[in-house]
């Protein structure tokens, strides 16, 4: 990729331009403002997070990625109301968020259906305790069971379904309390490339037909540039915002755009943010030892 002539990242069409400017003129949804992280140990205070802050409009789709240990998880779970911030606050539709809550669903890598309840019983799990009958709940669970594709797989159970089944039964589950935003902790990172390629489409399907905002953490670079509105670039040591990237690929999204120009030279701009030339690699370098011969009866392998 280093070879090729590629055009300025920043650069967008007409097109995305307008798009960007629409989505601007959205409410906000969610704000995470002034937000950092500590955590005590043995050797001292880790500072986990370190002053974020982001504006998410109304369905809007933003992922975010960085190095292993930017406090990804961290961020995503403080913005679900699972663990309290060290300092700011997060806010939805202006309102502070210190709790779990319905208006957020979540979504994680591993599969988290309840093993012992079929397909339609995991969806109508979260409306039954949000006061569904069971009649209502039922119908409900069906319509979202037809939208991902699974009719034929409502009464299994989630040891009868593939990966990527499990994840669609968990994103209809997290959606059918309708959500304002949806939480996603790499989703896709159990799967294997043609599943993950086939759930990415899934949800940019379902996301163009839902009221809801996304929020996706992701170790792809590929992956956010083809879903994202805008990727938040995070560095590590402490976690904080690097860059926040408007991605110039037009809406909606295919798999031929993974070719263009735009998004080639979107994922150079993310390697060089996420492995800059000048890194010091010192702590990732492997200080190994001869333990056994190498050579054969050839000789060398080297």
């Amino acid at each position: 990729m280093s070879d090729l002539i590629l055009p300025d990242y920043r650069v967008q069409t007409d097109a995305v331009r307008n798009r960007f400017a629409r989505i601007k003129k959205r409410p906000v949804t969610m704000e995470v403002k002034g937000v950092s992280k500590y955590f005590s140990s043995k050797h001292g205070t880790i500072t986990a997070l370190k002053d974020i802050n982001l504006t998410i409009h109304k369905r809007e789709f933003v992922c975010v990625i960085g190095p292993s240990g930017c406090g990804k998880s961290t961020l995503i779970r403080i913005m679900a109301g699972l663990e309290q911030a060290s300092e700011g606050e997060v806010r939805l539709d202006g309102k502070a968020v210190d709790k779990p809550g319905p208006e957020r669903g979540m979504v994680f890598q591993g599969y988290t259906l309840f093993p012992w309840l079929s397909v339609k019983q995991n969806i109508m799990f979260g409306l039954r305790e949000s006061g569904y009958n069971k009649g209502s709940a039922e119908a409900e669970a069906r319509q979202w069971i037809e939208l991902i594709g699974l009719s034929r797989f409502e009464n299994s159970y989630p040891h009868q379904l593939s990966g990527g089944m499990k994840q669609r039964v968990a994103i209809a589950r997290a959606l059918a309390n309708k959500p304002k935003v949806l939480l996603m902790d790499e989703p896709f990172g159990a799967l294997d490339a043609q599943t993950r390629s086939k759930m990415q489409s899934h949800l940019m399907e379902i996301w163009k037909n839902i009221d809801v905002t996304v929020f996706f953490i992701t170790h792809d670079l590929d992956e956010a540039i083809y879903l994202a509105d805008r990727i938040l670039v995070l560095k590590s040591n402490p976690g904080e915002v690097q860059e926040i990237i408007e991605v110039p690929i037009p809406q909606p999204r295919h798999p031929d755009q993974f070719l263009t120009a735009e998004f080639l030279a979107t994922k150079k701009h993310l390697e060089q943010l996420i492995h800059p030339a000048n890194q010091d690699d010192d702590e990732d370098h492997l200080n190994l030892i001869r333990m056994v011969p190498v050579n054969d009866d050839v000789g060398s392998v080297f």
